[in-house]
């Protein structure tokens, strides 16, 4: 690690030499952590960094009953105990929420002896990386916890796991995090703040830099690269010039990082508040092209008569446009469709004769291309057929014209969306990115009168659940045969029947099914 005093030239206000900072010098955590009312807090020392404090000594006396109570165990043992990196983070900027992380001198074993008794429930599934988890139910709140011992990893130039080897000081620890903001901590119960690399500055000035040099940080652990990106995407902070080099520089060390590890980070960064700002940087660096190399390829070369938008700014657009229809939270599958809805268009596109470009059928090549990257990135089955599917329908509203569609057509757009429906509704929307407002208006009157003509026959039918009008034991009984493939075919035939007219009564339903039936008899 490069000394302090050489990474970066300049004052430092209350946070020299070793880093650790008592709370009476640190703005706004002068007052004691105690739950009960204290005293008026002393002035700030001067140059002291207020504005990144605001808050987080609310945040801090929230926790204080749960964390000082189980550092005071762990100093009975002989051991020491802080609240650690993000925890420290989030209480600073106001918003930490009941996910507490320590870090402590006990080896792991020992923690679980302390844990025990105390905690509502403990778990050991991380204590291999020498990590303990627990559950605690307070008058404050329930608290998930979790304690690690002092620790230092980083990987071989082989192996796609990091070798876990234990520390004896916290400062050790805090040199091997990932970046300065995370690099802080709280000792507990004496209640000392700790930032020997200078975090609550960059906290202050919204920045990501890396403890020691980048390049010693992303050696330890590549997945660090990724974590530049996903923070800038939460935390809304611009990553230094010097992370973003080395990001660059180092963009295939990526490769040894397991595809489980990558799909995490890639879902919390686009899942964050600011999916754009990290995942340009993930293009811009060429760490996408390792990890997602779809996005990048979106970045066409555009005709010097533009006959085509730019794909890739169009892509953020839309995956921005659909985060502002999510009404129920942050949606990973309705994310994920809108940011991978067009990476069929580099295969499929087209210089036509008369000047214009094509995509022919992008929407089937991209949802194969879809299946595949995310079977590569180990997404679940469910979560893949999903997105999947709803970037092979992502067009489909675009045949509908001005209200042409059938009530035929409508059903069968319902059924072959199934539950994906309203995820689709916003899809489509959100892939409108025209700048011309007449057709951007017209485009959404003409989806608002699809959508009303959805929810009239809804109202006439069971649209959520098509099916035939007669289930598989009825045809048997009608017909007079047992199961196998002729059932499967009277099936078919009734169901396209009931998306072409609508519900049929019993008697029109098993007229047709007989009438179907002789058909098969003398074909």
């Amino acid at each position: 690690m490069r000394p302090a005093a050489a990474r970066r030239p300049g004052k430092r206000a209350a946070t020299r030499g070793r880093g650790h900072v008592p709370l009476s010098v640190v703005p706004n955590v002068n007052t004691p952590i105690d739950p009960a009312p204290a005293a008026p807090a002393a002035a700030p020392a001067p140059g002291a960094l207020t504005e990144a404090q605001e808050g987080g000594v609310q945040e801090l006396l929230r926790v204080a009953p749960v964390a000082v109570d189980l550092a005071r165990r762990f100093a009975d043992a002989g051991f020491r105990l802080a609240l650690v990196g993000g925890s420290v983070r989030d209480a600073l900027l106001g918003r930490l929420g009941n996910d507490l992380d320590f870090t402590t001198d006990a080896r792991p074993q020992q923690v679980l002896k302390l844990v025990k008794g105390w905690a509502d429930a403990v778990w050991d599934v991380g204590i291999a990386f020498g990590t303990v988890g627990a559950r605690k139910d307070a008058p404050e709140g329930s608290f998930q916890i979790e304690i690690t011992t002092y620790r230092s990893e980083a990987y071989d130039r082989t192996s796609r796991k990091p070798e876990v080897t234990y520390g004896e000081t916290i400062e050790e620890d805090l040199v091997r995090r990932d970046f300065t903001v995370n690099a802080m901590a709280l000792d507990l119960p004496d209640q000392v703040f700790i930032d020997p690399h200078h975090g609550l500055e960059d906290l202050a000035a919204r920045v990501l830099r890396t403890p020691g040099t980048p390049e010693e940080s992303f050696s330890d652990d590549p997945l660090r690269m990724l974590r530049a990106a996903r923070f800038a995407a939460q935390l809304d902070f611009e990553v230094a010039p010097d992370v973003v080099a080395a990001m660059t520089a180092m963009a295939e060390r990526i490769t040894i990082v397991s595809a489980e590890r990558v799909q995490a980070e890639i879902n919390k960064l686009i899942l964050a508040a600011h999916p754009r700002k990290g995942l340009r940087l993930l293009v811009d660096t060429g760490l996408a092209e390792r990890v997602l190399p779809e996005l990048p390829a979106l970045r066409l070369e555009r005709d010097e008569h533009l006959r085509h938008k730019d794909v890739y700014e169009h892509t953020l657009t839309v995956l921005e446009q659909a985060i502002a229809l999510e009404t129920d939270g942050p949606d990973l599958v309705l994310r994920l469709a809108a940011l991978l809805h067009d990476i069929g268009k580099p295969r499929t596109r087209r210089f036509e004769s008369d000047g214009k470009v094509s995509f022919h059928h992008h929407e089937v090549v991209g949802a194969k291309m879809t299946r595949k990257r995310m079977r590569e990135l180990k997404y679940s089955k469910e979560l893949t057929d999903d997105v999947s599917r709803l970037v092979e329908l992502h067009l489909r509203f675009h045949g509908y014209g001005t209200g042409e569609w059938t009530d035929s057509a409508v059903r069968r757009y319902v059924r072959d969306a199934g539950p994906l429906l309203d995820r689709l509704h916003r899809l489509t929307r959100s892939d409108c990115t025209t700048r011309n407002r007449k057709k951007a208006a017209a485009l959404s009157r003409s989806y608002d009168t699809l959508e009303e003509r959805i929810e009239r026959l809804r109202a006439q039918e069971q649209l959520d659940a098509i099916r035939p009008d007669l289930d598989g034991n009825q045809i048997m009984e009608i017909l007079g045969i047992g199961p196998g493939r002729e059932v499967g075919q009277a099936y078919k035939h009734l169901l396209e029947l009931r998306l072409e007219h609508g519900p049929l009564e019993q008697e029109a339903a098993v007229a047709a099914l007989r009438e179907w039936w002789a058909q098969q008899q003398h074909s």
